[in-house]
Formats: structure tokens, sequence, C-alpha cells
């Protein structure tokens, strides 16, 4: 099959990496870029020896598909242009600002039969694939994403931004509906919520506690899994997965009051290799599979739409409790 012709529209801090990665990308042809910054735009095109388009039209005209890597509040207005012609394209997370620009988004990819992403980038994780494999039935989850300060997607609270991402994966993971939404956050330099907790409780009775922070001294970005035989820690940062797993006679063991055990009379650790992968990568390279037919895209504009509107739900719960603090 002929490679699809790609294109990128915005090409700051992420995007950027979107240019670098479809020009090697197999079975993508990286065909131009588009900025609202021609400067910018042009700088980025000789780097990738590409072609900077001073008309978005012109672009979205000449390609196949498009990664669109905007600041999220022009999502929805350049996302229905791409759509409404004919165009498949992966939104960067948040897919909009507001759940019904989503769903409308959602429902125009569906009218035209064109394939529309979300970029969770994180469900491509190779440490997060790996730990998937011994996850069964968590009864608590615990996400830890911490980040310093930067002026990077200041544009919406740190839940749109950094949040987003534990809360679709933990949608993808816990086969229920969300039953209550319970929240807290400040704003600390910016108008926008910048450390906030989660409390997400599902119908079945699950849990996940998410706490994420753009204000933090140091980086952490961590998930844990609880369930029945054994808890499965994940660290993002270091790419490695460690497995606490019960041994089958643990109980029988502290119930007849043996003496002298330690953790490894009780617990088997197993630390599964990781592979070394680009999880960008292989979100770009799921997207043009996808496009082309092979397979079913990971992360859908649907699932996009679910993350944001659990995100929503968290946002309104903390600007609740901050408009009490203020009464």
């Amino acid at each position: 099959m002929a490679a699809l012709r790609c294109g990128v529209v915005g090409v700051g801090q992420l995007g950027q990496h979107h240019v670098r990665i479809y020009k090697d990308l197999p079975g993508a042809r990286l065909v131009g870029i588009y900025d609202t910054s021609a400067a910018r735009a042009h700088e980025i095109a000789r780097l990738h020896e590409t072609t900077a388009y001073d008309s978005l039209d012109r672009l979205i005209e000449d390609v196949d598909a498009l990664s669109l890597a905007v600041p999220t509040v022009s999502h929805f207005e350049v996302g229905s242009r791409i759509i409404e012609r004919g165009r498949h394209v992966l939104i960067e997370k948040p897919i909009a600002s507001r759940v019904e620009d989503g769903e409308t988004l959602v429902r125009m990819a569906a009218r035209k039969g064109i394939v529309l992403c979300a970029g969770h980038t994180e469900r491509f994780a190779p440490a997060i694939r790996t730990a998937l494999g011994w996850v069964r039935k968590p009864r608590f989850i615990e996400a830890l994403r911490m980040a310093g300060f930067g002026m990077r997607g200041t544009d919406v609270s740190v839940i749109h931004d950094l949040m987003i991402h534990d809360i679709d994966l933990v949608l993808s993971i816990v086969d229920s509906e969300v039953d209550r939404v319970e929240a807290i956050g400040v704003p600390v330099f910016t108008p926008n919520v910048d450390i906030a907790n989660a409390r997400i409780s599902f119908k079945d009775g699950t849990m996940a506690s998410l706490t994420a922070s753009r204000v933090s001294a140091e980086r952490l970005r961590k998930i844990r899994f609880f369930q029945g035989d054994a808890y499965i820690s994940v660290d993002f940062l270091k790419r490695d997965v460690k497995v606490y797993r019960r041994k089958g006679d643990c109980r029988d063991l502290i119930v007849s009051g043996a003496g002298g055990m330690d953790l490894q009379d009780l617990v088997e650790i197993v630390m599964p290799p990781v592979e070394d992968e680009e999880p960008l990568v292989l979100e770009l390279l799921d997207f043009v599979r996808s496009v082309k037919g092979e397979k079913k895209a990971e992360v859908s504009g649907e699932a996009g739409v679910k993350a944001l509107a659990i995100a929503s739900r968290i946002v309104a719960d903390i600007e609740g409790r901050l408009a009490k603090w203020k009464a």
C-alpha cells in the first residue's frame, strides 16, 4: 500500500516531535507542516527537511492524515476544518476544551467515515503496556504525576494538561462506569488549577486516586495497581515495572503464627523486562495503521471524549469548593 501522506498542524514543543517521527515512520510520508508562526514553521521545516505551508487549507488539501498539536482552545475550530475536508486526524489531548465540542468532532468523523484519534500518548508507554499483562481487576489505583512549572499547557488546568493522561489510563482499565467524582485543587501561578487530587469511584466498587501538579520541585510519574493477589508499581520515567505478588501459602503462614518471616516469605517480587520504545512513535504508528485499515485505533475519539468528560467533572467539583472558600 502506498505511504500515507501526513502533515502536522502546530509545531511547538510537542508538535515538533510529531514532525521528527513522521519523517522516518514506516508507512508514512511527511508532506509538510503548518503553524500560525511562519518563522517557527520554517525553522522546523529546515531542521526536518520538509515543507512549511503558508496556508492551512493547502496543507489539508495535500495530505491524507494530520496530527493536530495546536493549543487546546483551537482544537475544535481546526479539528472540524480538517474533518470537514475528509482528512483523518489525531488530535493531541485533550481532544477539545468542552465535552460538547469533543462529541461534535466524533459525530463529524463518523459522518465523514474518517479516523479520529485522541493523543493520549501514555497508553503507548512501554512500562504501562508491560504492567497491563499483570493487572487483573484492580480494586484501587493510585497515580502521581508531578512536574515543574513551565509555560506550556497553562491555557488549561493541570487536570486537562497532566491528570487527563491518568484519567484515560484508568478508564481504559476499569471495566465499570464512573459513579462519583470528588476533587480538591488550587491555582498557584496561573488563573487555572495548578495542583489537584481527584478520587474517582466506580459502580463496581473500584476506586482511583489521581494527583497531578505542575508546581513541583521534582518530576514524578508513577501509577500503582492494587488487586487481590498483588500490587503492580509502574515508574514511567525510569521505565520499570515491579510486581509484588502474594505467594499462595502466605495467608496460612500468617494465620498459623509462624515466626521469623520476612517479605520474601510472603511475596514474590517480579521485575518484567520493559521494551525501550518511544511512546509517541508507537502512537503515530497506530494512527497510520488504523487509517490504512490494518487495525482498530487504540485511542479513539470516543475515548478522548470520555476522558475529557471526567476531567470536566473534576474541574467542576474543584471550582465548587473554591467558590465556597471565596464566599
